[in-house]
């Protein structure tokens, strides 16, 4: 079995390789069209070459072309009506016989519609009817009827997403405009969550400069943040102590413990970061000096949080 998988790999590879070295004939007309398209990139289909379709369509419209699947049985009853006079269609068919899209053709051209197939038969009904047929040819499926879908829908696959890129990047379509349409993804949350959504502001641990040693580990543990912040009176950091802080304190000889104050161990003026910054610039700060918190403060430099190296990684800053 591991031979056989070693076999299609290579098979579906070498296809691959040669409509990468060989462009698909009618591939040039596609994509003018689908430039031109004034409206939405429909896709059709039925069985395996409707699946793909479906992914042919999320790709699109996270890359910037706004698209929708059509199933093209539902399309002769019914959703036909969700097509436009702008919009563009794609139909998708290894032989471009199908009946359901042989049916649908018809309908699709007195309706004006431009029609781009993506086929294996250069001499089907569907690419003879089309205004542009992208033709993928292939010598056979990896199943060894040569019926099974595998290879040829590959095919289809790559040339949707290299239809989506295409697009893309001649629309100039940055990262910035992909985090638009994932905003629940790692990118989206990098480009648009700020420091104030994910900082603790409840019983955030803060000091003053006085206060003895028992007492800043006393407000270090009360916050469950490992650090605390130093205040002065107008509530601005004037510095702050960790965990860290505390350990190498205890493993000091020569001091009087009874005799330490905040002040004596905090770090003054640490990196703070603005509650209205963008959490991606807390994370690289922390990343860049080697911290796991921040104190936050807002407009006037007043501390108002914490956040936490771990507070960014959950939301999935890496």
């Amino acid at each position: 079995m591991l031979n056989v998988v070693k076999r299609v790999l290579a098979q579906e590879a070498e296809a691959l390789k040669n409509i990468s070295v060989h462009p698909p004939k009618g591939l040039e007309e596609a994509l003018d069209i689908l430039w031109k398209c004034k409206g939405r990139v429909v896709v059709s289909g039925v069985g395996k070459s409707a699946l793909i379709g479906q992914k042919m369509v999320a790709t699109f419209n996270s890359t910037g072309t706004p698209s929708l699947f059509i199933h093209a049985a539902d399309a002769l009853h019914g959703d036909l009506g969700a097509i436009g006079q702008t919009d563009v269609i794609v139909l998708l068919s290894k032989s471009g016989d199908t009946d359901e899209l042989k049916a649908l053709v018809p309908i699709l051209q007195a309706m004006d519609i431009s029609i781009i197939a993506i086929t294996c038969a250069e001499g089907s009904f569907l690419a003879r009817q089309s205004n542009a047929a992208i033709i993928l040819h292939m010598e056979e499926e990896a199943d060894p009827n040569n019926l099974a879908p595998t290879v040829s829908t590959l095919l289809q696959l790559a040339i949707g997403d290299a239809l989506a890129i295409a697009l893309l990047e001649e629309r100039g379509f940055t990262k910035e405009h992909f985090a638009k349409f994932h905003p629940g993804g790692n990118l989206g949350k990098q480009l648009y969550t700020r420091v104030e959504e994910l900082m603790h502001t409840m019983l955030i641990p803060f000091s003053h400069a006085g206060d003895p040693l028992a007492k800043v580990i006393n407000d270090i543990s009360a916050g469950k943040l490992g650090a605390t912040a130093i205040l002065t009176e107008n509530q601005r950091v004037a510095g702050l102590i960790t965990d860290g802080d505390l350990r190498r304190l205890l493993l000091r000889q020569d001091i009087d413990l009874k005799k330490i104050s905040a002040e004596d161990i905090m770090t003054s003026s640490p990196k703070t970061v603005r509650q209205d910054a963008m959490a991606i610039e807390a994370f690289n700060l922390m990343r860049k000096h080697s911290i796991t918190q921040l104190p936050v403060v807002n407009a006037d430099h007043k501390y108002v949080g914490i956040i936490h190296i771990h507070d960014l990684l959950r939301e999935g800053f890496c």
